[in-house]
């Protein structure tokens, strides 16, 4: 490693405005931060389709261009909405490109949700009824019990980002309730749902897992290994 700080590379969708200061804050000035954007405006599955075969690609070569030890896909429903050989496949490929880590945001969301030993979880999200399907689908195939989805219904991707964290606490809260869950998960990394953590579990009582939470403990957990290798090395050469 030719630097103290740890270089994490986004790939994002071009209308999400959340993500990357989720990041930057949950990582602190131990790392910084690298985007390349892929288009995609509509929260749909078509949209998510062509980002993935159309603008995935270049975004990928410009991304390994600034040498990332860490790369984080981060567009939660189209993490799965291929399912997960695709999803595997596809941090292979971005790994063999970039030279470093690769980070799914839904293999990070089912690593997190494993870790919680959750067994009866309640999805919300920003979406309409076509990726939450998908999502269903991604974390149901773990063996976890979704016992219930709620989507908002929001197609542009730039407005998933409008609902307030008071708003989705709420939300989450009476699905909580309702579904009698033993954890939330809050899906899309372009969700203001990280600032509503603390207060849905104070009200609903349960832990709460987001999109971005579960990339920053992947992330973290990633920075800490990279930062060790180079320790290593630094210290038998």
């Amino acid at each position: 490693m030719t630097s103290h700080r740890v270089r994490i590379g986004l790939l994002v969708p071009s209308s999400n405005t959340i993500m990357e200061q989720d990041i930057i804050r949950g990582v602190g000035p131990q790392a910084t931060l690298h985007t390349a954007r892929m288009h995609m405006t509509e929260a749909t599955r078509a949209a998510e389709n062509a980002m993935l075969d159309r603008y995935l690609p270049q975004a990928i070569a410009d991304i390994a261009s600034a040498r990332p030890h860490i790369t984080i896909f981060g567009c939660t429903s189209a993490s799965a909405l291929r399912g997960e050989e695709y999803d595997k496949e596809l941090c292979s490929l971005i790994s063999e490109q970039t030279g470093g880590v690769t980070i799914s945001t839904i293999a990070a969301v089912n690593d997190a949700i494993a870790a919680s030993a959750a067994s009866r979880v309640a999805i919300l999200t920003p979406y309409g009824e076509e990726l939450n399907v998908k999502i269903r689908e991604s974390i149901a195939a773990t063996g976890v019990e979704v016992i219930a989805i709620e989507g908002m219904g929001i197609t542009e991707n730039f407005d998933c980002s409008v609902p307030a964290p008071e708003e989705i606490t709420e939300r989450g809260a009476e699905l909580v309730d309702r579904s009698s869950a033993d954890l939330l998960f809050i899906s899309c990394t372009n969700f203001q749902a990280l600032d509503a953590v603390a207060s849905i579990e104070r009200t609903a009582g349960v832990p709460v897992i987001t999109s971005n939470s579960a990339v920053l403990r992947a992330v973290n957990e990633a920075i800490n290994n990279v930062a060790a290798a180079a320790l290593h090395e630094s210290t038998t050469k």
